[in-house]
């Protein structure tokens, strides 16, 4: 799409407010060869991914989250459902993201929408089964030309603002600040990372670098995980790890684009984490 990764990822933000203009055939084809062709995460969990135009009960399921205020003439919806799978919900998040960073290059604005849609009009329009679920679907429209409208929105919102490199990335062991200058190109990979979405700009990845592994830790926030308030009563998907899979997918395409090679796997290091909220999630291998 004559765009880097870098550019896409800077480029992207939380598109709320669209022109009551639906997206040109050709470019839902597009996109929709997309998803037909992208459906395998690092861990290979079964994930499916389709482009559905928006009707009147798709809006309706989206008022009850109270984020639905925020999103004005939506034409279409990315609706992803996720088999089962230890990492399934990483598996929809990376996916999910590279769908979204795809729609960025074709100049439209998307908008990632958390909840409990899998017993929702998104998940029959889909024809989820019992053994999916689906965590969260991405509004899609043209952004709309007042720019002012969607700066004040996106402010608001805590868009703008990412946690400091300090605090997310560290050498060997949590508290020792990972140093950029000692990383060589990895310090754009991790500068990707940070401009990564997450369910209300928690930003909840931790990495720690030990030799060629990159250590990915989910640090959680309270409210958030299926023994929490919003997992038990409202059952709204575990986002947090699908935040870890969106954050997985900045690294792997930032550093595989300027010829950074290695591979996920699962193997859990001897690193003290800082407290209990801290969980390990994978590893980056390093070439």
């Amino acid at each position: 799409m004559n765009q880097t990764v870098a550019e896409l990822i800077r480029k992207r933000f939380s598109c709320r407010v669209h022109p009551d203009k639906p997206i040109d055939e050709s470019e839902q084809q597009q996109l929709r060869n997309f998803l037909e062709t992208h459906e395998t995460g690092p861990f290979g969990s079964p994930t499916r991914f389709v482009l559905v135009a928006a009707n009147e009960n798709d809006r309706q399921s989206l008022k009850g989250l109270g984020t639905y205020g925020f999103i004005k003439n939506a034409q279409a919806f990315i609706v992803g459902a996720a088999g089962p799978g230890e990492k399934n919900l990483e598996d929809f998040g990376y996916v999910m993201e590279q769908a979204i960073l795809s729609a960025t290059g074709m100049e439209l604005g998307t908008c990632w929408l958390g909840g409990s849609f899998t017993k929702s009009s998104f998940a029959r329009k889909i024809g989820a089964t019992a053994g999916e679920t689906v965590p969260a679907v991405t509004s899609v429209g043209y952004i709309a030309e007042n720019s002012k409208a969607q700066d004040w929105i996106r402010k608001r919102a805590g868009g703008a603002m990412r946690l400091p490199a300090s605090q997310l990335f560290f050498e060997e062991r949590f508290g020792e600040v990972l140093q950029a200058d000692s990383i060589g190109d990895y310090a754009q990979v991790l500068d990707m990372v940070r401009w990564a979405p997450s369910a209300s700009n928690k930003q909840p990845w931790r990495i720690v670098r030990s030799g060629r592994f990159w250590h990915f830790y989910l640090q959680r926030t309270k409210k958030y995980g299926k023994d929490s308030l919003m997992g038990r009563v409202l059952r709204v998907a575990d986002l947090q790890r699908v935040d870890m899979g969106i954050a997985m997918c900045h690294f792997e395409l930032s550093a595989r684009e300027i010829g950074l090679g290695g591979r996920w796997v699962l193997t859990e290091p001897e690193i003290v984490k800082p407290d209990a909220m801290t969980e390990y999630t994978s590893s980056w291998e390093s070439a």
